[in-house]
């Protein structure tokens, strides 16, 4: 009797359990399928692409994202994509954005990394100008000229340029992903026309020298030219004119007009006579004339 109680309370027991389990997975299967929103298709890179390459076929690959997971400006479809030069390195994986991709028939390699009004100048460098090969792509410069100039007979040297971004170094476009310095005997810069007539004829009136500068500080300085006599101790180094100044003027002090002197007026009448009249001046002035 009691074996059978126990049987029975067993059997009741799984039959509870099994009820228990089939209901949570039912809830938690209805929950996860409630929140799954139906993936959107979007082109994402299937390798590393490297600045200044052209997108072709097997560059990209589809996948399905959640619309909500997705950021603006994604292409759906490859053809979209097909032919277009990159401007901004790609990861794999990384979604394929307008901002990291040249203009439609703008083309690949280096004419895609320039702006619209600005110009690419190459500069041919050594070791020491190009700061030991530290000087590449993504990095900032400033250009230094020194020559004679004409009228004088000692050299000068000149801050040229500010600020100037160095697309290319040699024919690379992206940076080494090591980190070390690659020694390239051309540094190809990113100026303006005017800037790039500057920077060419600096190049063939004397020796210039690269300064790299933190890309965060974009300040314009105000550098005078340096020449050989300020090096030494003594010496007077040139220096820019200092600004005009308007003479002062002096102004002149007039002295006020004296007061005039008060008088006293009396008539005085003699009969039927017109009253002559008879002036005294007052106590501390002076006599009238």
């Amino acid at each position: 009797m009691n074996r059978t109680r126990l049987l029975m309370i067993g059997a009741v027991a799984l039959f509870l359990g099994a009820f228990v389990s089939l209901f949570v997975y039912k809830n938690l299967q209805g929950r996860g399928s409630s929140s799954n929103e139906p993936g959107n298709d979007v082109i994402v890179a299937a390798d590393d692409i490297q600045v200044g390459a052209r997108i072709e076929e097997h560059d990209v690959r589809i996948v399905k994202y959640p619309a909500s997971a997705l950021p603006a400006g994604t292409y759906s479809a490859r053809s979209k994509v097909m032919g277009r030069g990159v401007i901004l390195p790609i990861a794999k994986g990384e979604f394929i954005l307008p901002s990291k991709l040249a203009p439609e028939n703008a083309g690949s390699g280096l004419p895609s990394l320039i702006p619209p009004g600005m110009r690419a100048v190459s500069v041919r460098v050594n070791e020491v100008v190009s700061v030991a090969g530290f000087v590449g792509p993504g990095t900032r410069v400033d250009i230094l000229l020194t020559g004679t100039p004409n009228g004088s007979s000692e050299p000068q040297t000149t801050t040229v340029l500010q600020n100037v971004a160095v697309i290319a170094a040699g024919q690379r476009l992206e940076r080494n992903a090591a980190g070390d310095a690659q020694n390239t005997p051309v540094i190809t810069l990113l100026v303006s026309p005017d800037d790039a007539e500057r920077l060419t004829l600096a190049s063939s009136e004397g020796h210039i020298q690269l300064a790299l500068r933190n890309p965060l500080d974009t300040r314009q300085d105000e550098v005078a030219a340096a020449n050989a006599k300020g090096l030494y101790k003594g010496g007077t180094p040139l220096a820019a004119p200092p600004p005009l100044r308007p003479h002062p003027v002096k102004l002149q002090k007039t002295q006020p007009p004296p007061p005039s002197p008060s008088v006293l007026s009396i008539e005085v009448y003699q009969g039927d006579k017109k009253p002559d009249v008879v002036k005294f001046p007052e106590q501390g002035s002076e006599d009238p004339k």
